[in-house]
């Protein structure tokens, strides 16, 4: 796939997820509610990597707290290894405990509460989707959303776990909602 093809995928994915959130009835926003639209950081190609999972030899279960107070369980199926901005990381990613075939990574990075939701983005990744031939993983920041608890506070969202707070600029993906959340109090 050319950067042109890549680029222009990534824009469609975002448009499809405007107008679900505009007009669909399972839109963390209410139909007649105010939709400020979503902003993007520009589509980046050298923010999306191809990985290999560095598999855990033991699947540690682990507990993640949740904004409404509450706790859903992951296993620590493996790590990614890569570099941003001249910068060494690593981000844990995990699999709900329900056994779902899908990786769940979220991260914090320098942007939170200045460019991005303060409180952390992810990216799912999807076997069928988001994984080559040869088994290696698609880690794309492109793709970088934020929860939705990010535009209404009545949903609950996990917690980023701390081992996936990095110390560096993820200047990808999905910047903060320009909106107020629903149910937020002025």
């Amino acid at each position: 796939m050319t950067d042109e093809e890549y680029v222009e995928r990534i824009r469609q994915q975002r448009e499809e997820k405007k107008t679900y959130f505009a007009e669909h009835p399972r839109s963390p926003f209410p139909q007649h509610a105010d939709f400020a639209g979503l902003e993007y950081f520009e589509i980046d190609p050298d923010y999306r990597y191809e990985r290999s999972l560095s598999e855990h030899d033991e699947k540690e279960q682990i507990t993640v707290e949740t904004t409404a107070d509450g706790s859903q369980e992951y296993v620590r199926r493996g790590e990614f290894d890569f570099e941003i901005d001249g910068e060494s990381v690593t981000l844990q990613a995990y699999e709900p405990a329900s056994g779902e075939d899908r990786l769940w990574v979220p991260f914090r990075d320098e942007t939170n509460g200045e460019k991005t939701y303060g409180a952390g983005r992810y990216i799912d990744l999807e076997p069928d989707h988001h994984r080559t031939a040869d088994g290696t993983w698609i880690l794309d920041f492109n793709l970088a959303y934020n929860p939705t608890c990010a535009y209404n506070e009545a949903y609950e969202c996990p917690l980023i776990p701390m081992e996936n707070w990095l110390d560096v600029r993820v200047e990808a993906g999905e910047k903060e909602y320009p909106g107020e959340p629903i149910g937020h109090e002025h």
